[in-house]
């Protein structure tokens, strides 16, 4: 993601914030702009931007319940803004708990809208005249009256993602990835591993890549439950660290596909970060000559390719994990990139480029 300044007095903000704590302004992310807008009330429901950007808006109606901060042009007649506009089903927020999980939930999904937006990629919502758009339930875990628990599974089904709320909760979130077994667990991971499952469907099934996609991955028409109960109870293959990405990857094409999509996206929009903040100092400045157009990555959102981005990724990866074990902290990016992930990263790298607006 890229450094973000207050359009009022030029101070660094960041993302997700809604003042500036330098001149104390109303800030809101323009999404058509990709700037932080510093904002004066009308006192009529409109806020004006002031300083460098320009423009009249309104808050999103989730402002205030789910802390969103994006804006919406006021010629138009949303009530919610284009994120917040993929929900079909929020949490009841009257249950004690639940607008804290619903908020983390939402800043998470607003990050992975900001990939979704920066790279142009189709995002229908509810009414647009698309087969399968692009939607969000945030469901909870149901107690019945016999005291059983109808359980809300986390997945994708034909557009549709569907979150348990409950992982807005640090503390199970953590539970949840040591019952796993796995290296770390988030929640921009899961919203950027379940969309991979819709690109699948739109951009690999319906944009004629199934060939291209069997040959990497395997054929998706292996049953999905009797190849996720298999891994349950089997877990994975003792090389599996040879070939895919994770260990989840190994359960089925569809998994490794959603898993490597989600990592292609963590390092796409962490490499931008690192860029904007001047981290990336060793591959790409280490290359010069002719190479240096191809394998500069200003930002991991236009690497001329999988290769580059890899070529920036790996020093600040090195660099992250250093700096955080400084701090007794766990890596960042506890993963290694394997020939046989690297073909699947350059998939997704030709997938994206293509298929991006």
């Amino acid at each position: 993601m890229k450094r973000f300044y207050c359009s009022s007095c030029d101070e660094e903000v960041y993302f997700d914030n809604h003042f500036c704590g330098h001149c104390d302004r109303r800030l809101g992310f323009d999404p058509a702009t990709t700037q932080m807008v510093a904002l004066e009330d009308d006192g009529n429901g409109a806020w004006h931007a002031i300083g460098t950007a320009d423009g009249t808006f309104r808050l999103c109606r989730n402002h205030s319940t789910a802390a969103c901060n994006w804006l919406i042009d006021a010629t138009t007649d949303h009530e919610r803004c284009t994120c917040c506009q993929h929900n079909r089903t929020i949490p009841d927020l009257s249950v004690e708990g639940n607008q804290e999980k619903w908020t983390a939930l939402e800043t998470g999904k607003r990050a992975l809208f900001y990939s979704i937006r920066r790279w142009g990629l189709p995002h229908p919502v509810p009414g647009d005249a698309v087969a399968e758009p692009l939607v969000f339930d945030f469901l909870s875990d149901e107690e019945l009256p016999d005291g059983t628990v109808n359980r809300v599974l986390t997945g994708h089904d034909e557009g549709l993602i569907t979150i348990n709320i409950a992982e807005g909760d640090d503390a199970i979130r953590e539970a949840n990835r040591k019952a796993m077994g796995e290296p770390y667990r988030t929640l921009i991971g899961h919203f950027r591993h379940e969309v991979g499952h819709y690109y699948w469907d739109i951009l690999v099934r319906d944009g004629n890549r199934l060939d291209a996609f069997r040959e990497l991955f395997g054929d998706e028409r292996a049953d999905y439950g009797e190849a996720l109960q298999k891994h349950y109870e089997n877990g994975a293959p003792a090389d599996w660290a040879d070939h895919y990405i994770s260990s989840y990857a190994t359960a089925h094409p569809w998994e490794d596909f959603a898993e490597t999509w989600a990592h292609y996206l963590h390092m796409t929009d962490t490499i931008e970060t690192a860029r904007a903040y001047g981290l990336v100092t060793a591959a790409t400045e280490a290359i010069s000559g002719e190479q240096a157009a191809v394998h500069d990555v200003r930002s991991g959102y236009d690497a001329a390719s999988a290769a580059a981005l890899v070529e920036s990724w790996v020093p600040v990866t090195i660099a992250a994990n250093a700096i955080n074990r400084s701090m007794g902290q766990p890596d960042l990016y506890p993963f290694v990139l394997n020939k046989a992930v690297m073909r699947k990263l350059a998939f997704m790298h030709d997938l994206v480029h293509e298929s991006a607006g």
